[in-house]
């Protein structure tokens, strides 16, 4: 029988996909695909204390005025996109980065086909 240490390395996290081995290295914009007439999400990191999901957003699609009880960190992989915060329109490009505040409310429009990595920390 192998040590604990050996044991341990043998179990995989059961919150984390095969697909995202930490020591493996992948570039976010091409995890998830984009579908036409849809929005593509694949959630790569689960934990207690938050999350990281990828998203792809066909032209026109997008996600309704809501609100979370966390932050929200989105940034901007592809595209361009239309995000609203209490009313504020912003107008994100790839390579930005914006937080949406806990309590909130915002929507996020795709412009055009857009992908974005959603960071959500719980507090």
């Amino acid at each position: 029988m192998g040590s604990a240490l050996e044991i341990r390395n043998k179990n995989p996290n059961p919150r984390r996909s095969k697909m995202f081995n930490p020591k493996k290295i992948f570039k976010l914009a091409e995890v998830v695909d984009y579908q036409n007439g849809s929005i593509v999400s694949k959630e790569i990191v689960k934990g207690k204390t938050g999350n990281v999901t990828l998203f792809a957003f066909d032209k026109g699609q997008g996600l309704s005025e809501h609100t979370a009880p966390f932050d929200a960190l989105v940034n901007i992989l592809d595209g361009e996109a239309q995000i609203t915060i209490s009313g504020e329109l912003f107008e994100p490009k790839a390579g930005d980065t914006i937080i949406m505040p806990a309590n909130e409310p915002h929507s996020i429009k795709a412009v055009g086909r857009f992908k974005m990595v959603l960071v959500m920390i719980k507090s």
